[in-house]
């Protein structure tokens, strides 16, 4: 046990050390906590520039759980806007995908590859068999999506102004995968291979925790996954 525990925090490590992204951050913070500038571009943290609406929420999804933390994210939003007549950019929606729910940021080839839906026993919500590519990736083509889900897929709830943040310890898990898959021994080499397997316009962050509490500062609402 204390054996397998330490190599799974290793590979957090070596994954933790391995990073990248550009630079940002001045948002109006509503009576948040001050501005403070990033002191380095190892991290893209432009994306609390974005966070000033009037309605601010940050959604925690640690585990696959069918997607169900991008579909409450996404109606929260159209559930402020409908209730309170705002528009869209009054209203900052964060995603902050991390720990077991690591899978749902890679693009399908990615779940393809390493059979991630027969490994995770995940169901496709449309077919309800397992799911062989990333089953909260865009609808495009699906003839039968309630209005209601129309933005729940993350390219969706991305085209609606919803921000999306991955953890990159857990990220780390996903490259170490494919190290397995391949046994190519130049870890950089790999990360740099399964960052083109990130779904376009997520961010990485330095951990899930810390993405969760620079939105909350930003002056987002948690709403902590649960069953």
């Amino acid at each position: 046990m204390a054996n397998s525990r330490r190599d799974f925090l290793g590979r957090l490590a070596a994954g933790a050390a391995l990073a990248g992204g550009a630079v940002g951050a001045s948002p109006e913070r509503l009576g948040a906590e001050p501005d403070p500038r990033p002191v380095s571009d190892k991290w893209d943290m432009s994306w609390i520039d974005r966070i000033k609406g009037r309605f601010r929420g940050v959604f925690d999804s640690p585990k696959l759980a069918e997607g169900g933390e991008i579909f409450r994210a996404a109606i929260w939003q159209s559930q402020i806007t409908e209730v309170y007549g705002v528009k869209d950019e009054e209203v900052n929606s964060v995603l902050v995908i991390r720990h077991a729910g690591i899978p749902l940021a890679m693009d399908d080839a990615f779940w393809e590859r390493h059979q991630i839906g027969k490994k995770r026993k995940m169901k496709d919500p449309w077919t309800g068999k397992t799911a062989i590519a990333n089953p909260i990736r865009s609808y495009q083509g699906k003839t039968d999506v309630p209005p209601g889900m129309a933005g729940t897929s993350l390219e969706g709830y991305m085209a609606k102004g919803g921000i999306v943040l991955a953890c990159n310890f857990a990220f780390g898990l996903m490259v170490h995968l494919e190290s397995e898959l391949s046994k190519e021994k130049d870890r950089a080499a790999v990360r740099t291979r399964v960052l083109s397997n990130l779904v376009p316009g997520i961010i990485l962050q330095p951990s899930g925790f810390f993405a969760l509490l620079e939105a909350q500062r930003a002056g987002c609402h948690l709403f902590a996954a649960g069953e």
